[in-house]
């Protein structure tokens, strides 16, 4: 399930994404770092992304050209992975 909310929601209200769930790197460039959080509302989990500059001279906050953000509804399950490791 898909939703927008509102970024400044987001931002004051939910205190996104200081208190994301989860809150991972997801990916760089030049000027951003890219994030992708977790967080809950309204008793269900939600994933977006967000982004922010990568240096102290590149200013960008979160969602800071977007008036309202998509988020998709995700859930916790359990994985198993298999991995190649030193003998």
């Amino acid at each position: 399930m898909e939703i927008k909310l509102d970024k400044d929601y987001m931002l004051n209200e939910l205190d996104l994404p200081d208190r994301a769930i989860f809150d991972e790197i997801d990916g760089t460039s030049i000027w951003s770092i890219e994030h992708r959080i977790i967080f809950e509302y309204q008793g269900k989990f939600y994933q977006t992304y967000y982004s922010v500059g990568a240096t102290e001279s590149q200013y960008e906050s979160p969602w800071q050209d977007e008036d309202e953000v998509e988020c998709h509804e995700v859930e916790l399950k359990e994985v198993t992975v298999k991995k190649w490791v030193l003998k």
